[in-house]
């Protein structure tokens, strides 16, 4: 189980002081990874999901672990935001997210969402069910949280754009828009949702995402 808990995903390949890169002989879809993140990552390219196509392809090669829950094999919502046992909405206007459990508010955190220029989507539905526990974006590196990488803890909701922990650097950003259109937050809160979002599957968590 804690095997499938680790996520060690693909773009942190490229990173030469990557553990990941050091431990594991590069592989045609490693190879793949390197020459496609050398480009800027930007969620709102249309090649994105075609990208964590092949991270999700390095991750189930080194792993033998699939990089989606079941529960993404489940047909259909089993509930909608305070009906759900965890419901996150993220407020770009006060730069905050709010998590319910059970219809509970528990708690408050300050989250970075997407700069003018690289604005992060409204969203209303369930995580899309791709998610890392360690995760790097090579062009926007600033640093590397604990060996997991700029991104801890990325939960996807559509496309590319995920909630993610951030790096110490980036910590004096949160509530204000910083990110690159991702959904920033501490890596201690980003851990708790990840958890949560494992713990109950996708169709038990809704992530509302408004201006």
């Amino acid at each position: 189980m804690e095997k499938a808990k680790i996520l060690v995903v693909g773009l942190v390949l490229v990173l030469a002081n990557s553990a990941f890169a050091k431990d594991a002989a590069p592989t045609t879809a490693s190879k793949k990874v390197a020459a496609a993140t050398q480009e800027e990552w930007n969620p709102y390219d249309p090649r994105a999901e075609e990208l964590l196509n092949k991270f999700d392809e390095v991750y189930e090669e080194q792993t033998g672990e699939s990089a989606w829950l079941r529960s993404f094999m489940q047909i259909g919502p089993a509930c909608k935001r305070e009906q759900c046992p965890v419901w996150i909405q993220i407020s770009k206007s006060t730069q905050k997210a709010y998590l319910y459990l059970n219809g509970v508010h528990s708690e408050t955190w300050l989250v970075s969402t997407g700069l003018n220029r690289t604005p992060t989507i409204n969203f209303d539905g369930n995580p899309n069910g791709r998610i890392y526990d360690r995760y790097t974006s090579t062009k926007f590196p600033e640093g590397d949280y604990k060996g997991l990488g700029n991104m801890p803890y990325a939960v996807f909701f559509k496309g590319g754009f995920a909630i993610h922990g951030t790096t110490t650097g980036n910590f004096k950003k949160l509530g204000q828009k910083a990110s690159h259109g991702c959904v920033r937050m501490h890596p201690d809160h980003g851990r708790i949702f990840n958890r949560l979002v494992r713990e109950k599957g996708i169709y038990n968590v809704w992530i509302t995402v408004q201006p």
